[in-house]
């Protein structure tokens, strides 16, 4: 394969598409995404996965394209015979798996966003292709992306949020009626995938990264290679990095940034706003970066008691409406429409979310707090607390955030197979604080015996809080699951003697 012909893949209508021969690793809905799009562009398609669904592949048998079962942990046979022109890789699997490094050393390897990116003119609904606006951090992202979305959507536009929040971007720029405009949530992983120069880099029209803490450490080799990833974010960014005035991580990362000429930063604070920036003044959400007479005055974005009718008051959750107001007024965005949507909002289920009130004790949900960063926002939103945590750690150290609220919390009730750290944090921070441990393995069990725990320990005025600052995948199918199974043992403890959703509504 020339290099001129993968250089001219910059259109759906490139001709270069047919007959080009393409190996995709990995089979889940991304996975799928790439598939389905190659094959519609008149590829040869042969996607490798060690497990897939059934239903997956059939279709992919129906719509023309090979699977190879083959575990990925050593290079299939299949691909080293095909030696493919082009590799495209799921964010699953990290740059140390041995066949994604074979894929470097002997192909030209993409991800998914550098596929979306090059194709994403196959309809159009203005005179040019829907601009992205891009969202990536350690926490925070997808209430960022859906906020965003919505103030987009009351501003009149055809707006969608995808990307790592569910939605594959390649389905979505091959929607038949199109969008105005994409948000999309980026993964670190996908990020790393992502080029900064050439045709298949993406040029957002304004981005964020909305803080940085040690996340991923495992697929990504250190802390350096993590944040070197989130950092590709405000790359080729045309209007405004949009950055935490809090963390200066992300403001170094707008810094070193290689962006369009005129390009703003525009930092999001939780106090008084600098001119150029967005913040809140008393009880305003405040915005001074994209007025004319910035230095004097301030517009008017929304107001505190919104955000508190909205469930989205608390600190971690403040900043997250900043940071998406700040994305959206960068698109000329008018401020009534920024606040009809914060009005609107709901926040996604498992992010700090209420789940019943009982006897002065207040239950809540913050399965989503999959890594300590997490955790630490959602702790530093309550007062006292009994604290449910633990799971997969992912490679993340959790001293710090045992030594940081572990002394303050009423009780702490262990869950998931590696205890350890958790328990040695405990033992070296706060070893006056009652430990309760789920000793229950059975996945129906941990989440009744934990919740039996914490009731035995918490007092009027106290919040039982699953935080648990880890992944979930040892004990639970997703952290929605994990958060799921918590709500539904309150409620089955509480026999209904409780004000609270009881989360059969619950959106998928």
């Amino acid at each position: 394969m020339s290099a001129d012909r993968l250089a001219s893949l910059d259109s759906w209508y490139a001709e270069g598409w047919k007959g080009l021969d393409v190996a995709v690793l990995g089979l889940g809905a991304t996975g799928f995404s790439v598939a389905d799009t190659l094959v519609e562009l008149g590829s040869a398609v042969t996607v490798y996965s060690s497990d897939a669904p059934a239903d997956s592949v059939e279709l992919l048998d129906v719509i023309g394209a090979r699977f190879v079962q083959a575990p990925l942990d050593t290079v299939p046979a299949a691909l080293e015979a095909q030696a493919p022109d082009l590799v495209v890789v799921s964010p699953g699997l990290p740059p140390h798996n041995p066949t994604v490094r074979w894929a470097v050393a002997n192909s030209v390897v993409w991800g998914d966003i550098e596929l979306a990116w090059r194709v994403r003119d196959k309809v159009v609904r203005g005179p040019i292709a829907a601009p992205w606006v891009t969202i990536t951090g350690t926490n925070g992202k997808t209430t960022t992306t859906q906020l965003t979305t919505a103030m987009f959507e009351a501003a009149g536009l055809r707006a969608v949020s995808c990307g790592n929040i569910g939605v594959p971007v390649l389905d979505v720029v091959r929607d038949p009626d199109g969008f105005d405009v994409l948000v999309v949530e980026l993964s670190s992983h996908q990020l790393h995938y992502m080029p900064t120069t050439g045709d298949g880099a993406v040029v957002p029209l304004a981005s964020t990264c909305l803080n940085i803490a040690d996340d991923h450490l495992e697929w990504h080799g250190s802390a350096e290679a993590y944040r070197a990833a989130k950092a590709k974010v405000y790359e080729r960014t045309v209007l405004a990095c949009v950055y935490n005035t809090t963390d200066d991580a992300t403001r170094h990362m707008v810094e070193e940034a290689d962006v369009v000429e005129g390009c703003r930063a525009v930092g999001f604070t939780p106090g008084i706003p600098a001119p150029g920036d967005v913040g809140v003044v008393e009880d305003v959400l405040c915005d001074r970066a994209f007025t004319d007479d910035r230095r004097n005055s301030a517009l008017e974005l929304a107001t505190v008691a919104d955000l508190e009718a909205a469930g989205l008051a608390s600190p971690h959750m403040t900043m997250n409406v900043l940071a998406a107001a700040a994305l959206a007024r960068a698109a000329s965005v008018e401020p009534a429409a920024i606040r009809a949507a914060v009005q609107g909002f709901r926040a996604d289920h498992h992010r700090t979310e209420h789940v019943a009130t009982a006897d002065g004790i207040t239950w809540v949900d913050d399965s989503k707090a999959t890594n300590p960063h997490a955790a630490t926002a959602s702790l530093a939103s309550f007062d006292t607390v009994v604290w449910i945590v633990g799971g997969l750690f992912k490679g993340v150290d959790v001293d710090g955030l045992v030594a940081r609220f572990g002394p303050d919390v009423r009780a702490v009730v262990v869950i998931g197979t590696d205890r350890t750290p958790v328990l040695e944090a405990f033992a070296r921070h706060a070893p006056g604080v009652p430990v309760l441990q789920v000793e229950a393995a059975d996945t129906d069990q941990v989440m009744p015996e934990a919740v039996r725990h914490a009731a035995s320990v918490a007092r009027p005025g106290d919040t039982v809080l699953l935080a648990p600052a880890a992944a979930s995948f040892d004990q639970f199918g997703s952290y929605a699951d994990r958060g799921r199974r918590f709500a539904a043992a309150v409620h089955e403890h509480l026999g209904g003697n409780a004000d609270g959703d009881d989360g059969s509504s619950e959106r998928q």
